[in-house]
């Protein structure tokens, strides 16, 4: 079981994470692109590529490690969300039929009033 300040604190990793992914599509986006239209998990698996690059023992030089994030950010920029004209979702609730009445009275009941081949209300 997890305490209330535990999830919390999880709830503001995960915005965190979302917030630092995001400026990361937005620097990705200087070529020109619209940063809207650049994948989020695209993004999210080049970074997961590319994290042991960067992490690695010879990528501790500044310019070194400038340049594997210039080439990060290049490959972040090629994962494009595709055009979908016309795509929206209605905001509706969808009703379904029910099959079944609910359980308005006591099981008991119920069961002795199938028994006897009642079986509306």
């Amino acid at each position: 079981m997890f305490s209330p300040l535990v999830t919390l604190w999880e709830v503001w990793a995960h915005v965190l994470a979302y917030n630092l992914i995001r400026t990361v599509m937005a620097q990705a986006a200087r070529h020109e692109i619209p940063p809207r239209s650049i994948s989020f998990t695209g993004t999210m698996q080049t970074l997961e590529a590319f994290e042991p690059l960067l992490a690695w023992g010879s990528a501790r030089d500044v310019v070194a490690r400038r340049g594997l994030y210039h080439l990060a950010l290049d490959a972040i920029a090629t994962h494009r969300v595709g055009d979908r004209p016309d795509r929206f979702e209605p905001r509706l609730k969808k009703r379904r039929k029910d099959y079944c009445d609910w359980f308005t009275k006591p099981r008991a009941e119920v069961k002795r009033r199938m028994a006897k081949g009642i079986h509306k209300k």
